[in-house]
């Protein structure tokens, strides 16, 4: 079978995804792990380079896990629609068959529109940017193969931090600042672990991997500090044809409540369970296309929160 071949993209697994990002107005990046849809995880030296393109448009209001009404429970304003069109660039190079680096620069087009409650009167207030979202820097470190030579699996850890380079008092035409959730980056410098776990089943064409992340911010930025993030990843991939692979994921999330005096605790933090299709076609021996429908499964929210019920992930990634 004619196989794909990027070095192990480990490194920048959670988008390439900066995991999912729920807040009261519904700020998001998509939570499918884009970093396993080729067939092998060769590990030779080298560099790749990733573009992923998302979208997610969050237009429904949840209160735990019920759908709501737009201002069914009041807030001060009633988060109405949040449209998210992220566009990823992840760079990740190869030193040695051990240790590897990525490099994630996302690009945050976000269109928010809420309702703010005033002294009884509703002014609609909208927010329409494209901005520089935080950097991602992670490295990681692979385990030697290990068990059936037939069967070839890999394990490694991954590691780094998230990067304060977005912006965070975004105002719109009005001087309104957006809410802190909404603002393309947190402020705050975070710590990234993970670990992850590939396997090749050749009998079957096909393989299969799991992978967690945990995220914390190591500070506090202008009275805000982002909720821990803990998410898992499982996926199956299923050789079609030497070109053609069908994938599937079950990604889960777990987010903490925001904290400070801008944050929204209660509007914030929540635990999400997704399931995410897919395809991968192998256009030549370094490049490779991919899309994703992800679909959630279950969301249970604390406070007021917008949602999405489904986003829509493309890619190509090329070694080089």
């Amino acid at each position: 079978m004619k196989t794909f071949k990027p070095f192990l993209i480990a490194a920048c697994c959670g988008s390439i995804l900066p995991s999912l990002a729920m807040a009261s107005c519904g700020s998001a990046f998509c939570t499918v792990n884009s970093s396993w849809t080729s067939e092998s995880a060769a590990v030779e030296a080298g560099s790749v380079l990733d573009l992923r393109y998302e979208y997610i448009h969050q237009d429904q209001p949840r209160t735990g896990s019920d759908n709501l009404a737009v201002g069914e429970i009041r807030r001060h304003h009633d988060e109405v629609s949040t449209i998210n069109r992220n566009l990823l660039a992840t760079y990740s190079h190869t030193f040695n068959s051990a240790w590897g680096l990525s490099v994630v620069v996302p690009v945050v087009d976000r269109d928010h529109l809420h309702i703010h409650n005033h002294q009884g009167g509703q002014i609609p207030e909208r927010w329409d940017f494209t901005e520089l979202g935080d950097v991602r820097v992670v490295g990681r470190y692979q385990l030697p193969y290990i068990g059936d030579p037939l069967k070839a699996s890999t394990t490694g850890i991954t590691f780094g931090v998230k990067l304060p380079t977005g912006r965070t008092r975004l105002a719109n035409e009005d001087g309104d600042v957006a809410e802190r959730s909404l603002q393309p980056g947190t402020g705050t410098t975070d710590a990234i672990i993970g670990a992850y776990y590939h396997q090749k089943l050749p009998e079957w064409s096909s393989s299969w991997f799991a992978q967690t992340q945990y995220q914390h911010a190591l500070n506090s930025h202008n009275d805000y500090k982002p909720g821990d993030q803990f998410g898992l990843d499982v996926g199956y991939r299923y050789g079609l044809t030497d070109n053609l692979g069908a994938l599937i994921q079950a990604n889960f999330l777990v987010k903490r409540r925001d904290s400070g005096a801008e944050a929204e605790p209660e509007d914030s933090g929540g635990r999400f369970v997704f399931i995410s299709p897919g395809l991968s076609y192998t256009i030549s021996d370094n490049v490779q296309v991919y899309s994703f429908f992800q679909k959630s499964v279950y969301q249970h929210v604390n406070g007021v929160q917008l949602t999405a019920d489904k986003a829509f992930v493309v890619g190509i990634t090329g070694r080089f």
